[in-house]
């Protein structure tokens, strides 16, 4: 299936974004001349605007910080090189470029949600159905919402931003960091919203109203898992309640096979329920990912493949079981073939050393810290795709953050609830779909740590576990700081240089390279520091400032 949209069409009133490079909090970015008052006549018009908010805003998110942060943080990827190796190593401070891209990114998002939650009605209004523009603001909305769930989860107290305009309007561009209580608040009214808005089906790639419950439930999950508060119980049950609909009503299943979820022919598949939709053509409106992960310009055709130094970590390989059918679509392993890739050559086969047939010391691909390569959304050539990957790092593949997998996910770990284990029988029968689509034997019991192992291989380089690992942190600050500190994410490989060392494309040919000063992660940094330019410009976001409880209207 192709994307949703071929061209990403800006919104052409006044748009308003986060800006940390001015004197001010927000500063206004004209897309053209035309406003909202002349704008927004036709339901065409309107859907043209909410294209929009699924694809270049989110790029300085998409583009790095979204995997230093949800993949390198977590313990998933290996990758040490300048300020995204920050991540990694937990280095990172305020002044991190990439921290602040992330930041912006969200809030470029929040801003463009705005404009159209706030500026399309009143120009709409009489001119197209009631119900169109309610749709256009569930989208507006769902997309707001996602928006500030990452910031919440990442940043915890941070500005609520409901009306732009209004903020330029009064002259008053310094916001408090609001409590992220109030913030999970916000994004709860703003997916009610969506759900009861959104329509049961639209455009391949449009949300929907399962979308809006999808990720609802999530954020119910996220808040029920602070046990210690006392409406966790009620959360957890709401939780079950929203992700039970989407499964049970939605129509929709899972793919029956994992590989295919991640491959562009697939965009917008069955089991996709928000992504954001990318095109091949220019910087900044296609998904950069492939550029970033790529092993090689033997698998891109362009000069853009950076990947081969990052691989999954020592860690991780750990967790992956005998037999997962899952592993070859996340990481590559010596021997995995992939025929979606070199088409015009027969396919790809990843060797740890890949020498030139023809003149074997010619080395065409080294061997990586840890003898594999990222596969997830790295998706070949352009000749493989059919015209779908060009220069400025921009390929068609869409990055999804929300699945039904992660749905049925949520459901198990919402009927485990505070409980040390559950046998729940659809928990049960849910995780074991999942396990059963990725070839593995079934489990008749589960524990927080069975769901929390399941879901790093299933959301693998998704840029997710880091918010898994943060609700381990809400149910268990110790036990969680433990959890990352006990991984062995430094480990890596050295080529035997011995005079009996075994072939460079076995495992036996290299030995483990212990670290000899591991990582040490503390509770202060399960947190991430408000970038310093924002602070400078906007001091009441500094960390000694207090956050404010959000006055809802």
């Amino acid at each position: 299936m192709k994307n949703i949209f071929k061209y990403l069409i800006l919104p052409t009133f006044l748009l308003l974004s986060l800006g940390a490079c001015s004197d001010e909090f927000l500063e206004i970015e004209p897309a053209d001349r035309l406003t909202a008052d002349n704008f927004f006549k036709s339901e065409g018009e309107i859907k043209a605007a909410t294209a929009a908010l699924y694809g270049f805003p989110w790029f300085d998110f998409n583009d790095k910080f979204a995997w230093c942060a949800g993949d390198c943080m977590s313990g998933d990827l290996y990758h040490t090189w300048d300020q995204e190796g920050q991540f990694f190593y937990f280095s990172f401070n305020s002044g991190n470029a990439h921290l602040s891209s992330g930041w912006k990114g969200l809030y470029r998002v929040v801003s463009y949600s705005n404009s159209i939650i706030n500026d399309m009605p009143r120009s709409a209004q009489g001119n197209v159905p009631e119900a169109v523009i309610n749709e256009a603001l569930g989208e507006a909305r769902f997309i707001r919402a996602m928006a500030y769930y990452l910031l919440a989860e990442y940043w915890g107290d941070v500005p609520i931003v409901e009306n732009s305009t209004q903020i330029v309007t009064s002259n008053d561009f310094f916001l408090p960091k609001n409590t992220r209580k109030s913030v999970q608040e916000f994004i709860r009214r703003d997916l009610e919203f969506a759900a009861q808005n959104l329509p049961a089906s639209d455009s391949p790639g449009r949300v929907t109203r399962w979308s809006a419950l999808g990720l609802l439930a999530k954020l119910h999950l996220t808040m029920a898992s602070d046990l210690s508060d006392p409406n966790s119980g009620q959360n957890f049950d709401l939780a079950k309640q929203f992700a039970a609909e989407v499964i049970n009503n939605s129509g929709l299943s899972l793919m029956s096979n994992y590989e295919q979820i991640f491959q562009y022919d697939y965009n917008n598949n069955e089991e996709s329920l928000f992504a954001l939709q990318w095109m091949e053509g220019s910087y900044a409106l296609g998904n950069s990912r492939q550029a970033n992960w790529a092993r090689s310009s033997l698998i891109t055709g362009n000069t853009e493949a950076w990947g081969g130094g990052k691989t999954v970590t020592y860690d991780f390989l750990q967790q992956v079981e005998g037999g997962d059918r899952r592993q070859p679509a996340i990481y590559m392993s010596h021997g995995d073939y992939y025929p979606e890739l070199r088409k015009e050559d027969g396919g790809y086969t990843y060797y740890i050393v890949h020498r030139d047939p023809t003149d074997p010391n010619t080395i065409l691909e080294n061997a990586s810290p840890l003898l594999n390569n990222l596969k997830k959304y790295v998706i070949g050539s352009n000749s493989d795709t059919g015209g779908g990957v060009s220069t400025g790092q921009a390929t068609r593949i869409n990055q999804i953050l929300l699945r039904l997998s992660d749905v049925y996910m949520v459901y198990v770990e919402a009927a485990l609830g505070a409980s040390a284990n559950t046998s729940d029988p659809l928990a049960l029968q849910y995780f074991n779909t999942i396990r059963g689509r990725a070839g593995l034997p079934s489990k008749s019991s589960l524990t927080f740590m069975d769901i929390l192992k399941e879901r790093r291989v299933e959301f693998a380089l998704e840029s997710i576990n880091w918010f898994d690992i943060k609700r381990y942190y809400y149910r268990d600050p110790a036990g969680a700081v433990n959890y990352l500190n006990n991984m062995n994410r430094e480990i890596s490989y050295l080529r035997d240089t011995g005079p009996n060392a075994a072939d460079e494309n076995s495992l036996d040919g290299y030995t483990i390279n212990e670290p000899t000063t591991p990582i040490t992660i503390n509770e202060a940094q399960m947190w991430m520091p408000i970038p310093s330019a924002e602070v400078v410009a906007n001091p009441l976001l500094g960390p000694d400032q207090p956050a404010e409880e959000y006055t809802f209207n």
